[in-house]
């Protein structure tokens, strides 16, 4: 069920033996030149669309902005930071809270705005309710880790072929990443804004414009290339995700809340 296409009425038919909701967070931000911006945003709603297909829950419309500021430098990326995204994810979850909701489920589409769910989810807890982070990549990799990438690997490419295959710009998928070790080559560059010394990832936060001029980071992941992806694993994966959450969503809506401590 999709609260868009409800009126109040329905949704209060729904808060007599529900509060669980499910809330799609996504981002605008550039995927490597053969990859759609929104890819961090499409994906979670092909992942809903499944999954309205199986369960019951009650989906919000999607947050189609996040905190992306390490990929800003390429036209097109807009980025709320992250106190941006917890100004508004927080004032979205207060409101639904007043109305009842109290077990909140985030569909994540892009690890940068783990930062402010992390947030929203302790205020929540606060307010004796429970947020569920749901990374639908990371899953996707435990579930089979066959399928586990990175950004903008095959992983994510096959995601966006499950939503519309021709959103790939076939032309640019065999171009490498172009990573450039851009703090010292004693320093090399590693999985995001990574550098390695002795074997050992060292986080420097930096633009990813300044590692690469294509803008996919997979390289971390073995044989992640995008020129692996296919229609059929990414509708195999997306569908397999959705329905992995829409079990989660049954074990979840039946946990006890915590106390409230404000």
């Amino acid at each position: 069920m999709f609260l868009a296409k409800m009126n109040y009425l329905e949704v209060q038919e729904y808060l007599k033996k529900s509060d669980t909701i499910v809330i799609p967070v996504g981002s605008l931000e550039n995927h490597g030149k053969h990859m759609p911006l929104g890819t961090d945003t499409m994906i979670p709603d092909k992942i809903a669309e499944f999954l309205d297909q199986k369960s019951d829950l009650l989906i919000a419309p999607t947050i189609n902005y996040g905190a992306t500021d390490d990929l800003v430098g390429f036209p097109g990326t807009v980025s709320l930071g992250v106190e941006g995204l917890i100004s508004l994810l927080r004032t979205i979850c207060d409101q639904l809270y007043k109305y009842g909701f109290r077990h909140f489920m985030i569909l994540n589409g892009h690890g940068g705005n783990s930062a402010s769910i992390q947030a929203v989810g302790m205020h929540l807890y606060r307010k004796g309710a429970y947020l569920a982070n749901l990374n639908w990549w990371l899953m996707a990799g435990q579930i089979n880790p066959d399928w586990a990438g990175g950004h903008g690997g095959g992983e994510e490419t096959a995601g966006v072929m499950a939503v519309d295959p021709s959103l790939i710009k076939y032309e640019y998928i065999n171009l490498p990443e172009g990573i450039r070790n851009d703090v010292s080559e004693e320093l090399p560059s590693g999985a995001w804004t990574n550098v390695n010394f002795k074997g050992i990832p060292i986080a420097i936060p930096r633009e990813i414009k300044d590692i690469t001029d294509n803008g996919w980071l997979a390289h971390a992941f073995k044989n992640d290339a995008p020129t692996k992806a296919t229609p059929e694993w990414g509708t195999e994966m997306l569908q397999t995700v959705a329905d992995f959450i829409a079990e989660f969503g049954e074990a979840f809506g039946r946990s006890s809340l915590p106390e409230v401590q404000e």
